[in-house]
């Protein structure tokens, strides 16, 4: 019976996204690793350049001079930031870096007491939020080891089950000062559900916040609505900011006027109109941006600001998002048809518990060898520790014709 599916050069011509493809360059071969980092804008280049020029021209004035005027810099990414995020302008800043961030803000929101002192994470989670947790349990005169709850998945299984979440929060409720959890699971890459484990952890009187690296720019987000008290994010990823980029930070509009909240105080968070009166009494601005604590890495920011013009040429997250759907179908088809079960995708099967990545576990071979393979044959994508090979086609810049040739080779270096 003749297949009358299309053909990825006919999904890619329908593809109403397809053209944005050359906004990027591309290293050679396949690029499947926005997942870790994001491909660069082309416009990056010109952004950062024109920074370089009002340095030269203007100098220490490039401060206060133009609609580029560096002591506001960050202000030209937030309404983007709160696009993406489903947040309030008021709610999101550009600042820092990711656990840099993260510690910023639990200073303000893990204030435990000897009866609720605990934070639950994930047994899996990434490192860097591991020993922030570790060290703000630490900080406070707490043991980890009673202070710190590891969600885990069931024995046998990859992922967490949402059941098993809220069942977690539930059992440890009169003790649970925070819940913090990724939005994107980085082995896995399985999606959560941030809205209902936020209102979990708020019936038993816990914050709730969220690592959402590898969220922003992979799924449409709703923070404001969702009632989450406070996220971070790194840029480099998904948000194509180059190496080391400048990460972001939302916090609820309840909390953001609360002066009662503790907070690290820098000069950058104080009121704008009298901060070059240098007075040294803190006059918090009343927005996110009073946990800001120096101002903008400009040249960063730049290249950052070149990647969110993109996605605004997408259509925000939206039509990015569909094209994910679109992208998952098919990669899920080429890899039944092709290989079968020689490679495990541990990624949920439910679309909703899902974004760009795949987890892939080599079945009858040995895993590192694959990849090692896959990055002869210039595919790029990446190796996570033990077992696993994560791809992910990001709608920006990937083709369904990249996944093609990807699931080909895949085979042929498996076969």
């Amino acid at each position: 019976m003749p297949d009358h599916r299309p053909t990825p050069a006919q999904l890619d011509a329908a593809d109403p996204l397809a053209a944005l493809r050359d906004e990027f360059e591309l290293p050679d071969g396949i690029y499947l690793v926005g997942n870790s980092l994001g491909a660069l804008p082309k416009a990056a280049r010109d952004y950062v350049n024109t920074e370089f020029d009002r340095w030269s021209t203007l100098g220490v004035e490039g401060h206060f001079t133009g609609d580029l005027a560096w002591k506001d810099y960050h202000e030209l990414v937030t309404g983007q930031f709160a696009a993406l995020t489903g947040a309030l302008p008021d709610e999101v800043v550009a600042m820092n870096s990711l656990t840099v961030n993260l510690h910023l803000l639990m200073v303000s929101f893990y204030q435990p007491t000897a009866a609720r002192h605990k934070i639950l994470i994930e047994g899996h989670a990434f490192p860097s939020d591991h020993f922030a947790v570790e060290s703000q349990i630490r900080q406070r005169g707490f043991d980890p080891s009673d202070s710190l709850i590891l969600l885990e998945p069931r024995s046998g299984e990859q992922t967490l089950r949402l059941e098993d979440t809220l069942a977690a929060i539930a059992d440890h409720g009169d003790e649970l000062a925070l819940v913090f959890l990724p939005g994107v699971q980085y082995y896995t890459g399985q999606v959560l559900a941030m809205h209902e484990i936020t209102t979990a952890g708020h019936a038993v009187g816990a914050i709730v916040g969220f690592d959402l690296a590898h969220a922003v720019g992979n799924l449409e987000l709703s923070l404001h609505d969702w009632d989450v008290d406070f996220a971070a994010w790194c840029t480099y990823k998904y948000l194509n900011s180059g190496p080391g980029g400048v990460a972001g930070a939302f916090v609820h509009q309840r909390h953001v006027t609360d002066q009662r909240l503790p907070k690290l105080h820098g000069w950058w968070g104080t009121n704008k109109t009298s901060r070059f009166e240098m007075a040294t009494d803190f006059d918090a601005i009343p927005t996110v941006e009073s946990w800001q604590l120096s101002n903008a890495p400009v040249l960063l920011m730049a290249s950052l600001r070149a990647s969110l013009d993109i996605f605004d040429k997408a259509g925000g997250m939206g039509p990015l998002r569909r094209k994910t759907e679109q992208q998952i179908e098919f990669f899920d088809r080429r890899l039944k048809e092709s290989l079968g079960d020689r490679v495990e995708n541990i990624t949920p099967k439910a679309l909703a518990e899902r974004g760009c990545q795949f987890a892939l576990r080599v079945t009858n071979d040995d895993g590192r060898r694959v990849f090692e393979a896959l990055e002869n044959a210039r595919v790029r994508c990446d190796w996570r520790h033990p077992d696993v090979i994560r791809v992910a086609a990001v709608p920006l810049y990937n083709s369904f014709d990249d996944i093609d040739r990807f699931v080909d080779i895949l085979d042929g270096i498996v076969r």
